[in-house]
């Protein structure tokens, strides 16, 4: 069937994920091959004091992303969709949505950005013995608890970001297990949240929590079709037709996941963007809980560890636009690709341990690194060798430092790892950035073809599953019916970068008492905080880096 064709009679499958800097949709044919895709760019604000996308927000992002879609496929095909053979949503995990019982929302949306969930993470995790991270949904609603919210007592139901979006589709208040294992801890034996821990739970905020969490579900079930006032609310010209069954609606990180191949025990993603995390799927459970370390799973519901930073490839992405913007104002302008790629060769070329240069990208806070609130920083002694080279090879292992911390917290639990697959855009530039996160976590890493796709195009994925799970599991579709091939490249750890990283990272531990002082010194004005900080250019999992006019940073 030729694409135009399998789109004018819904052959084709469509991805949605909302992520940090973008919201990006891909229509996908029979062979999960891309024929059209949309997006919208958008930006996180910072509303009282936390983080937060506004719902007028999501909904006209998306619309706008939807309208790109088709207006893609009618461009490069001559026909414009109005139905699909499946569709899937994903987005950013964690984070907290706090509805009432008419389904209003009662405070602004509060994102996994937020680190204000201290003390309710912490005594969560102490009376379930198991790690709760600061981001996740059961420690914004603690803390609330704790912090005596008004909005509390009016609290009828909480989810996540792509869990609201699949219910104004579907009408189902449903989560794929990977998204809900962010919003309260699983159990992998039965599939669903943890009962041993919810009883504790609801004796700690003093009432049924399990009433308040969404229905889980595992890839390939049944999670709904498009209705009517779905189908208009993503499409209000009227084009998109109701009745498109839609799989369970995923977190970000399951969808890098599905979209790296790596479901299966022993092996792992990292995905670097705005945050940067890496995923291990365990082969038996870790014997001591570790704060550094979450448990989630994988969207079928096994176990996985994951390091999650919530510092990734934003200043490097800054750095890049500073030098961009010189090339303009020296009267040869660059693409911003073309930056990337010459930023990293030079790197490529610097001393191992960058030359005695450190870097933090801290832009907010870091529990792995129990740093409360970030500030980056150069930092440089009269000895250091200040070069471009340096400075660049400073800026690539300082975003990867965080998650080694975290790996190596991992590492203490035997936890064993064939290969890592990288995705994001900052692997669109080939080469350095790969090499030096083999020698940052001492492991192969890889890239397939298909990791540049990214999240829009890992839901799209399960959503094509829905027609499989009755005859394989997800692990096996992955392997024999997606991924055909090897990774297109493995880059084994080199002894002379692993060498100089572990150099650079015992630099990186021993100044991490600076940013307390970088805080203190730096403290935002009321002015400052209603500002957003630059977001534009950053090599996310979603977006591709574009050199746009510079903007005054926050901090």
């Amino acid at each position: 069937m030729d694409r135009r064709q399998g789109i004018a009679e819904g052959w084709t499958t469509l991805g949605i994920e909302l992520g940090s800097t973008r919201i990006k949709a891909v229509l996908v044919d029979e062979d999960l091959v891309p024929v059209a895709s949309g997006s919208h760019e958008w930006e996180n604000e910072f509303v009282d004091g936390r983080w937060t996308y506004s719902l007028d927000a999501v909904e006209t992002g998306l619309r706008a992303a939807y309208a790109d879609l088709v207006a893609d496929a009618e461009a490069q095909h001559g026909v414009r969709p109005t139905t699909f053979r499946a569709l899937g949503v994903s987005a950013m995990m964690h984070g907290y949505l706090a509805f009432d019982a008419a389904g209003e929302l009662l405070v602004p949306f509060r994102t996994w950005r937020n680190t204000s969930t201290g003390p309710a993470a912490e005594r969560l995790s102490e009376a379930f013995g198991f790690n709760v991270p600061l981001r996740w949904s059961i420690a914004h609603l603690y803390q609330a608890v704790l912090d005596e919210e008004p909005h509390v007592a009016e609290v009828a139901g909480i989810t996540t970001l792509a869990g609201y979006v699949h219910r104004r589709l579907t009408g189902r208040n449903v989560l794929g297990i990977g998204d809900a294992s962010g919003a309260f801890p699983i159990d992998p034996a039965t599939r669903d949240h943890d009962a041993a821990m919810l009883h504790t739970a609801d004796a700690l905020l003093g009432q049924p929590v399990r009433p308040l969490l969404p229905e889980v579900l595992v890839a390939g079930q049944d999670a709904g079709a498009l209705t009517p006032d779905g189908a208009a609310w993503l499409d209000p010209t009227g084009t998109l037709e109701p009745g498109v069954p839609l799989c369970p609606p995923e977190g970000d990180a399951g969808t890098g996941m599905v979209a790296t191949n790596a479901v299966a025990p022993r092996t792992g993603n990292v995905s670097v963007g705005t945050s940067i995390f890496a995923m291990v799927v365990l082969e038996r459970a870790m014997a001591t809980p570790h704060e550094e370390l979450d448990v989630v799973t994988t969207p079928a519901g096994d176990a996985v560890a994951m390091v999650h930073c919530n510092n990734g490839a934003s200043e490097i992405a800054a750095w890049a636009r500073v030098f961009g913007r010189f090339a303009e104002a020296a009267g040869t302008p660059i693409e911003i690709d073309h930056v990337y790629a010459t930023l990293l060769a030079e790197a490529e070329r610097a001393d191992p341990d960058a030359g005695g240069l450190l870097s933090y990208n801290y832009l907010a806070g870091e529990p792995v690194t129990h740093v409360e609130d970030g500030r980056p920083l150069l930092v440089r002694g009269a000895g250091s060798d200040f070069t471009l080279g340096n400075l660049v090879r400073a800026e690539v292992q300082g975003a990867f430092a965080t998650l080694a911390i975290g790996m190596d917290v991992l590492a203490t639990e035997d936890v064993r790892v064939d290969r890592m697959t990288a995705h994001g855009g900052l692997f669109r530039t080939p080469g350095t950035p790969q090499r030096l996160l083999a020698a940052a976590l001492r492991v192969p890493v890889a890239l397939e073809e298909t990791a540049g796709e990214g999240g829009a195009w890992g839901i799209a994925v399960l959503a094509a599953y829905l027609e499989h799970a009755g005859d394989t599991d997800l692990t096996e579709y992955l392997a024999t019916r997606v991924f055909g091939g090897d990774a297109v490249h493995v880059a084994e750890p080199d002894e002379r970068d692993v060498a100089g990283f572990r150099a650079y990272l015992e630099r990186f531990r021993a100044g991490l008492p600076l940013q307390a002082a970088a805080v203190a010194a730096t403290r935002p004005t009321q002015q400052d905080e209603q500002k957003q900080p630059p977001t534009d250019g950053e090599p996310t999992t979603e977006a591709e880096p574009s050199l746009q006019t510079e903007k005054e940073p926050t901090r």
